[in-house]
């Protein structure tokens, strides 16, 4: 029996996380560019809704072929003490 095991890199933004490290538009692009080269199946691209870096980075990809990689993004369904529905 063969499976077929899918790979969710969150470099972009995980990896932005430790003190000092920000990457530029283009390091952002170039980085997703080489991660779909190496076959990786989806890319977390940043947190869109939390900074305007993050939603330039996903303005700047919506065009963009990528042979294997599907670009998404982070974000949270709800904040503790805040209803769902709000």
């Amino acid at each position: 029996m063969s499976r077929e095991i899918k790979v969710y890199d969150t470099t972009l933004r995980d990896g932005t996380q430790g003190e000092g490290v920000s990457f530029s538009m283009e390091d952002k692009v170039r980085i997703a560019q080489r991660l779909d080269a190496l076959g990786i199946h989806y890319i977390e691209g940043g947190w869109p809704g939390s900074n305007p870096k993050d939603l330039r980075f996903f303005k700047r990809v919506q065009d963009a072929v990528f042979k294997t990689a599907k670009i998404t993004a982070f974000g949270s369904t709800r904040r503790p003490g805040v209803k769902p529905q709000e």
